[in-house]
Parts: C-alpha cells; structure tokens; sequence
C-alpha cells in the first residue's frame, strides 16, 4: 500500500505518517522502483495503536518504548497498563491543581468586582494581581 491508501484507511494526512516513521514509531517502509513509500498491511495496526495511544495521552516516546516491547516479540500490556496508571495519576494531580487555581482566580474575580478601577496608583501595574493597597 501506498502512503495515500494508508493515510486514506486510518484517517491521517501523510505528513503525519511520514512524521511517524521519523520519530521511530513505524520502521521505515520499503520502497518502489521509482521511490514511492510501499506499506506492509500490519501498518495499519500500527498506526490505529500508535493514533489510540495519543488519543490517551500517551506521548510519542512512551509509544516508542511499546512498540518496541511488541517488536522484541514480547507482550507490552503490562507496560501499557502501567502507563494508563501513571497517566491516571497525573491526571489527577493535574485536576488538584486547576482546582486551587480556580479557587485562587475565583478569589481575584471577588476582588476585581469590588475594585475601584481610579484607586489604582501609578506606582502600582495593578493591584488586582499584586495585592497590595
């Protein structure tokens, strides 16, 4: 299969394909007489694991470290499972913190309402952010 047809059958454009195979996610293709990409079938897997795996937040890197497991010929789900903790806990640690930062914005939008626009000196930028009075 050509570059097209794959693009075509996964829902990507072949920029992202060919990104792919520069960041060592897909091996690199053989290639026709006259240079054309030429794609196995199994590509296609490949590519639908490598599109999911974004899909969750896993980055191209933690992909690579999968493929590679699977490439080795061994299973990589336990791997995979570990990922999906570790992201389940970052994910987590992320709503923490948006959390406190809405708490903290929600606290400047309460000062903001009762501020007084004309009682901002000029030695100050501006004191709903800085505090100061």
């Amino acid at each position: 299969m050509q570059i097209g047809e794959v693009a075509r059958k996964i829902g990507v454009a072949t920029s992202a394909i060919r990104f792919y195979e520069e960041s060592g996610l897909l091996p690199e293709p053989n290639r026709t007489p006259t240079g054309y990409r030429e794609y196995d079938p199994s590509m296609i897997d490949r590519l639908t694991f490598i599109r999911a795996g974004q899909a969750v937040g896993l980055t191209l890197a933690e992909l690579r470290e999968v493929l590679g497991i699977r490439d080795r010929g061994e299973a990589p789900c336990t791997h995979v499972a570990a990922l999906i903790d570790l992201r389940i806990d970052e994910i987590g640690q992320r709503i923490k913190d948006l959390r406190r930062l809405r708490r903290d914005l929600t606290a400047l939008a309460g000062k903001a309402a009762v501020f007084d626009p004309t009682d901002c000196p000029s030695d100050s930028i501006c004191r709903i952010l800085t505090g100061t009075r």
